[in-house]
């Protein structure tokens, strides 16, 4: 930063400024008891109302990116920033009901209803009782499950599909601004999956929150980021549009670039 040039340092000031910047990360490392680091330097902006997919492998430090964002985890070193607010000036509790989280294994309650699930953190927040209902109806809507249809069935009188449909309707359900998405789609059957990535990829369009995105399919990450930032062995080592990530010469993007190139081939063929 004190080498950078004025237009660089004109650039890094506007990312910091609180209307374009949602979440920051500034030289944040992560490291466990034992002393292994499985995070380290990362300098990452996330720009309000931006799909941001993190890429990599299993074990590359994506979803502990996200658990420092809800402060699941604390950075060992560095700062977390949520909405221009340091971790640590976030009651924790707050800070997570206003951040949708939706997991690859949805986590939806199984004594609760389809409805009930949903009205949960609406619930907590003391919503009054017809609010919460319009909201539940909403976001139902919003995920292609009619509500006289869905909303006093059980987890286990859902398919796979409708699971993961309520699980995202439950992060929505609150009206949060920031999403965190960790492999969300990834238990799906092809199909299922397909379809729930295109639709998706709408909603988020008509949506416009800011959403971070765990993903190791690189086909995935193309379809619904605004950005990719690629992670490997607890570090970013690249960050790119769509666009511009199938045309770098990087090495390290090249070898997923191949990949989701050669599956098309196949495909073809």
């Amino acid at each position: 930063m004190r080498n950078a040039g004025p237009a660089l340092r004109l650039l890094i000031k506007k990312m910091r400024d609180k209307s374009i910047s949602a979440i920051e990360f500034r030289d944040v490392e992560y490291r466990v008891l034992s002393g292994k680091v499985l995070l380290s330097g990362l300098d990452l902006v996330v720009r309000r109302g931006e799909t941001l997919m993190l890429l990599g492998r299993s074990g590359s430090g994506k979803t502990t990116c996200l658990k420092l964002i809800n402060r699941l985890l604390v950075p060992s070193k560095g700062e977390v920033l949520v909405e221009s607010r340091l971790g640590n000036d976030w009651d924790p509790i707050q800070l997570r009901r206003g951040i949708g989280y939706a997991i690859q294994d949805v986590g939806l309650f199984p004594h609760y209803t389809v409805w009930e699930n949903i009205a949960l953190v609406p619930k907590l927040e003391n919503w009054d009782r017809q609010r919460i209902a319009d909201r539940v109806e909403e976001v139902l809507r919003l995920v292609g499950l009619p509500s006289r249809e869905f909303a006093t069935r059980y987890p286990n009188q859902l398919s796979g599909g409708q699971r993961q449909r309520v699980g995202l309707a439950r992060a929505l359900a609150a009206e949060p601004p920031i999403l965190l998405m960790d492999e969300p789609f990834g238990a799906l059957d092809p199909i299922t999956r397909s379809e729930i990535q295109l639709e998706f990829k709408k909603l988020k369009e008509e949506l416009k929150k800011t959403i971070v995105f765990v993903t190791h399919d690189v086909g995935e990450a193309l379809m619904l980021g605004d950005r990719i930032a690629l992670m490997e062995e607890g570090k970013m080592v690249s960050i790119h549009t769509p666009e511009e990530f199938l045309r770098t010469s990087d090495a390290a993007v090249q070898d997923y670039v191949k990949v989701f190139r050669t599956a098309g081939q196949m495909f073809r063929n």
